[in-house]
C-alpha cells in the first residue's frame, strides 16, 4: 500500500551526511543506526577490503541506483 507520509531525512551520526534511505545497523557499539554508505563501508572493512576499493564499490552502487 502506498503511503502519503513525507520522506524523513536523517543525519548519519558516523559521517554527518544526510540521507533518506533505510538506515543500516552499525557494527560499532558507539552507533545505533547509520547511513547506508557507512553500513556498506563497515561490512567491507570487516572482511578486509581496502579503503580505496570500498570507495569504488560505493561509487558503483550509487551509479547503479541512479544517485
Amino acid at each position: 500500500m502506498k503511503t502519503t507520509e513525507p520522506i524523513k531525512e536523517r543525519i548519519c551520526p558516523k559521517c554527518g551526511s544526510s540521507y533518506t534511505g533505510v538506515p543500516a545497523a552499525s557494527r560499532d557499539a558507539k552507533y545505533d543506526c547509520i547511513c547506508p554508505d557507512c553500513g556498506v563501508k563497515e561490512a567491507l572493512e570487516s572482511i578486509g577490503v581496502p579503503q580505496g576499493e570500498q570507495e569504488k564499490i560505493i561509487e558503483t552502487i550509487h551509479n547503479y541506483m541512479g544517485r
